[in-house]
């Protein structure tokens, strides 16, 4: 399950119990915005704003009303320790481009929630030593960027890792605890079961810690679904299995439960048109459902030229659309109405990159062009052809 995110040195760790919640109350507070409602943090689609070829959050703010973007991912550096970073690349405690990013947010009248983990990458509670230190690596980007909400995407490889979802439940548990207010989400694979072995195991995880985030979402994509119908008969499944596992009745589960989809072709060639974002997020508000997200407002823009669904990119949906049209049904499900007027953004670039060469080796980060394509090495690489290969290290950036 990688929704093309996988492109996509260490500090001691410190006990938060240690530190006592006063105090870091204290740190998240100074100089933090005002907090949106919780239905916004809920409704908040995806964002990668180092890569993926980042829109413009102001723009998408404008054509739309969105108020509130989830920015994706914290993970443990590449280089190996216990400290946050974006895409394992870029240090939170000296980063200057992603705050750029939030403060224009907020500047508008939005805000953010920032996802750890994710599919690619090593996570902290892999890096960490236990949940304390995992937790206090957490905290480092909450008080550094004022957050009031954050996202737990517990998935493939880390949730089959017992000792890290121990970890990353309990790190969970304890910001929640010492940050009063925050909304926390938890993220993990949907199967037509509602989630599979490893997701009933992490909710066992949480029921064992005592934690109860304001959500458990389930991702309905990559699993072989079939369209929206396949989508809510996985959510009414997973409501049935945190009703089992927490003793909740039917309105309380679907009170903490969410759905996190994906927009257009999914990473295995399903197809998730406006129609299908349309009945889901019917059947969500029909429900009283906790959180309705996709991945991702990179992607929410068609192909130039348009794909009609022949590969999916990080940058473009692979479905014909008007750009940003995905990210009206989460504007909805926070209970705003859209602008009528059609946005303005254009489509990605249709220029083509230099032709890719068998024979030369390339950094990550590298640009090329293959098969009317352009694609983008996630690391070094040399005579391995773009697309042979999903789990490749070629990423598609779209049709040129």
């Amino acid at each position: 399950m990688t929704r093309l995110r996988a492109c996509l040195g260490a500090t001691a760790a410190v006990g938060l119990a240690a530190l006592g919640t006063t105090a870091l109350v204290a740190g998240n507070a100074s100089g933090a915005p005002s907090a949106l409602s919780n239905r916004w943090y809920a409704a908040a689609p995806y964002l990668m704003p180092l890569d993926n070829d980042p829109p413009n959050a102001g723009a998408i703010m404008d054509a739309t009303g969105l108020k509130a973007f989830q920015l994706a991912f914290v993970l443990a550096p590449d280089g190996g320790g216990c400290s946050p970073t974006w895409d394992g690349k870029a240090a939170v405690s000296s980063d200057t481009a992603v705050k750029s990013v939030i403060d224009a947010i907020r500047a508008k009248g939005g805000d953010v929630s920032v996802s750890i983990g994710g599919y690619g990458g090593t996570k902290l509670g892999q890096a960490c030593s236990d949940a304390a230190a995992t937790a206090s690596a957490y905290q480092q980007v909450i008080t550094k960027y004022g957050l009031h909400a954050i996202d737990f995407d517990l998935e493939e490889p880390e949730y089959e890792n017992t000792a890290a979802i121990k970890n990353e439940i309990g790190a969970a548990k304890i910001l929640q605890q010492n940050n009063p207010g925050l909304y926390v989400s938890v993220t993990t694979a949907g199967t037509a079961d509602g989630t599979g072995w490893f997701g009933k195991q992490m909710l066992l995880e949480a029921k064992s810690q005592g934690f109860t985030p304001n959500n458990f979402s389930i991702m309905p994509f990559d699993g072989g679904f079939n369209g929206a119908a396949s989508q809510t008969a996985a959510l009414t499944k997973f409501n049935q299995v945190l009703q089992s596992t927490f003793g909740w009745n039917e309105a309380t589960a679907y009170a903490h439960e969410g759905f996190s989809g994906m927009n257009g072709r999914s990473d295995t060639g399903e197809m998730f048109p406006q129609s299908d974002f349309q009945t889901v997020l019917d059947f969500a508000t029909g429900h009283n459902m906790d959180r309705f997200t996709f991945w991702s407002l990179n992607r929410d823009r068609q192909c130039s030229p348009p794909d009609n669904g022949g590969r999916t990119s990080g940058t473009c949906s692979s479905v014909p659309q008007n750009s940003w049209d995905f990210a009206k049904y989460s504007v909805k499900f926070a209970g705003a109405t859209p602008p009528t007027t059609p946005p303005t953004t254009p489509p990605p670039s249709t220029g083509c990159k230099t032709a890719w060469n068998a024979t030369t080796a390339y950094t990550g980060g590298s640009e090329v062009s293959y098969g009317k394509h352009n694609w983008k090495a996630k690391w070094w690489t040399q005579n391995e052809t773009p697309g042979a290969s999903q789990w490749g290290p070629w990423q598609d950036e779209g049709a040129c």
